[in-house]
């Protein structure tokens, strides 16, 4: 079973500004300072390039997993595209073979883009039921988060 979610939203910021966040290590630093119930992003390998490992810890009590690690698998400078798998604990504990999360910084003005994220799963046909595990409000929610740094931190 494959499936996909999207999510968009408008900041009124340069896409090469909102890149600079997407684009880099900074994002993690924001998530894990910002995001309620993450307690910590532990970077187990790599230094924010293509490659590297984060251990994404859950505090006790949020619903769902408890942490899992996750992999840069494509950062696009150009097209402003990073790409993140899940590669260990979390989803794939639970029978999916894929959960992707895509972010896009999308120019629609000299001073306005749009965070797009989008998640890509496939999971096993045994483990369908567990399609509800997957939600667009994370990815929305970093983007809410993201939106509020980069117009209070505007160049």
């Amino acid at each position: 079973m494959k499936g996909q979610l999207s999510h968009e939203l408008e900041v009124n910021v340069p896409a090469g500004q909102a890149w600079e966040l997407y684009g880099t290590i900074k994002l993690v630093k924001l998530v894990e300072k910002e995001y309620d119930t993450v307690e910590e992003i532990e970077v187990v390998e790599g230094d924010g390039g293509v490659g590297t490992i984060l251990h994404i810890k859950f505090k006790p009590g949020t619903p769902g997993f408890a942490g899992y690690k996750e992999k840069f698998i494509e950062i696009d400078n150009k097209k402003r595209v990073r790409v993140t798998d899940v590669v260990e604990g979390g989803y794939l504990d639970v029978g999916f073979t894929l959960f992707r999360v895509i972010f896009e910084i999308i120019e629609k003005g000299s001073d306005s883009c749009i965070i797009k994220s989008t998640i890509e799963y496939e999971l096993r046909e045994e483990a369908a039921a567990n399609a509800s595990f997957v939600s667009i409000d994370t990815v929305a929610k970093i983007a809410e988060i993201s939106k509020n740094y980069l117009l209070n931190n505007r160049d």
